[in-house]
Formats: structure tokens, sequence, C-alpha cells
């Protein structure tokens, strides 16, 4: 277990080492001047070098590379170039919002589609599971934000029950969660149909496992048999799915927070787009990357902790 434990490790670092260097030379991959591009036609020599000695664009790729690397490593994602700011301060400020809405979206998601899947595959052919197929399917084709917006017109504009834009009031916790509840669905509402699908097709393979058969031949109560035995392995899959699902979700809280005006990782990124600021987008795509990569790490380790089997086959490998 702690070598595999020490290879997957090994393998999540070299994957943010590639991160890092890829983000490196992100500025040079941009066709033209960057410091031309971010200034505009009617920037001075002098400026333009400036701005491009501030991007480390006067240095060799190599160079800027090694600079940029070294700087992560010791903790410093840059600085801004327009206002001078660390971008530490600027990614500290709204990443605990991306990751609040993310992570309670993964909840929803989860707290919703596993039960509607378990139930589906202990009551196969009911009509519950037939609707179940329906909704699944419905509302994975359905893109979040026009989820988002859809929500929006209906309990925002229509039923004016929930407030649409911003955080809420400072400090107000409850306020902040009235925020937080239509952004949340709206993310949430894809995953929980491919969840109860997965949930529910990975039960039923389970269901039929020799060893549920012998379970109940032994007479052993069949709640006992489902939510004791079958449905610890039948969650496994999910597991790892789930740790995608966290890429995917702060993928999609890009879009869900430009359609419902929140500050977070999604709009400091693409406002840095729009301004040609790469150093702002170079540190925000690597905390990103870095999270991503994490949430992956912490899934694969907890499906080799629910799957004895995979374990037996990296002693065996």
């Amino acid at each position: 277990m702690r070598l595999y434990l020490a290879k997957r490790l090994l393998m999540t670092l070299m994957a943010l080492f590639i991160v890092m260097v890829f983000l490196g030379v992100l500025v040079r991959i941009v066709p033209g001047n960057a410091a031309k591009t971010l200034l505009g036609p009617r920037a001075t020599d002098e400026l333009v070098e400036k701005y491009s000695a501030a991007m480390d664009l006067d240095k060799s790729v190599p160079l800027q590379v090694a600079r940029f690397v070294w700087m992560v490593l010791h903790g410093s994602l840059g600085e801004d170039v327009f206002t001078g700011r660390s971008i530490n301060t600027l990614v500290g400020t709204v990443l605990p919002h991306t990751i609040v809405l993310a992570f309670s979206s993964l909840a929803l998601a989860a707290i919703t589609g596993i039960p509607m899947g378990v139930y589906s595959a202990t009551h196969p052919s009911s009509w519950v599971d037939r609707v179940t197929a329906f909704v699944s399917i419905s509302v994975i084709t359905i893109p979040s934000a026009v989820v988002g917006l859809l929500l929006m017109l209906l309990f925002v504009v229509r039923l004016r029950l929930l407030p649409a834009i911003g955080l809420g009031e400072a400090g107000n916790v409850g306020d902040y969660v009235r925020h937080l509840i239509l952004p949340s669905v709206a993310l949430a509402l894809g995953w929980v149909g491919y969840l109860a699908r997965l949930v529910r097709t990975s039960f039923l393979e389970v269901l039929n496992e020799p060893y549920i058969r012998a379970a109940r031949a032994a007479g052993i109560a069949e709640r006992t048999i489902l939510y004791k035995y079958g449905l610890k392995n039948a969650l496994i899959p999910t597991v790892a799915v789930l740790g995608m699902g966290v890429g995917g979700l702060m993928g999609g809280a890009v879009i869900i927070e430009m359609i419902f005006g929140r500050p977070g990782m999604g709009s400091l990124i693409v406002k840095a787009i729009q301004d040609r600021n790469y150093p702002i987008v170079r540190g925000g795509v690597l905390v990103v990357a870095v999270l991503f990569v994490l949430a992956n790490l912490l899934a694969d380790i907890t499906y080799t902790y629910l799957d004895p089997r995979i374990q037996l086959g990296k002693r065996q490998g």
C-alpha cells in the first residue's frame, strides 16, 4: 500500500510539474508580442519593455520557465502586471467561494443521485425506475448554463424566492447560503442524473455476483445484503467518478459564476483573459490544476482502500 501511494504521489508531482512548464511558456504560445497585445498599438517602446520585463519576456524560454517553477516552489504565483498586487492575495480572496460552490454542488449531486440510483437498482422496471431513467437522461443533456438561466427565470424573476447576483451580505451566513442555492443546483443537476445511472448500473452488477447469491442462500437478511455487502462495492466506481467530478465542477463553475455574478476563480480567470493579464491567467489556471490533481489523488487513494483487490493486483504485478 505504501509503495502504491508513493507511486501515485510521484505521478501527481510529475503532472503538476508538466502543468507548471506549460504555464511557464504560456505567454510565448500567444501569437505576436504579448506586451504589445496587452498595452495596445499606441504603447511606447519604453512601456512595452517595462511590461515585457514584468512578464519575463525579455528572457529566454528555458530561463522564463525555470523562474516560474522556482517562484511557485517558493509559494508565489507572481504579481498582477497592472496593479503590482500579489496574485496569491487575489486568488486567496476568491478561491474559497469557488471551492464552496464546487463542493456544495458535488455534495448535492451525491446525496440526490446516489439514493436515486440505489432505489432504481433495488426496484428494477418499476415506474419509479422508469421515471428516474427519463429524468436522469434528460438532465444530463442540459448544459449547466441553460439550467442556471432557467432557474433564474423561475425562482428569481417569476417566483421571486431567491436572489440571483453576488454572494450576499458580508458576514451573513444565511444570506450567503441563499445566494448559493441556485448556482449549486444549476451546477449539480447534470451530475445528479449521471450518478443515478452509474450507481444503478453498478449496483445491478454487484447484485448478480456469486457472493451475493451465497449470502442470500445463507439466509442473511436482504437489507443487510443490499446495504452492508452490496452497496460498498457498488459505490467503488462512483468514488472514482466523484474525484473526476471535482475537476468538471471547477470548470463548470467558470460559467456559473459569470451567470450569477459570483466572484470566484472563474470570474478572475475570465477577466484576466479579457485584459490579457497573463500572470493572473497563469496563476489561476495552476491553482485549478492543483485542486483537480489533488482531488483525483484523494479519489484514487479512497478507491484503493475500498477495493482490496486493487492492492492485491499491485502486489501480484
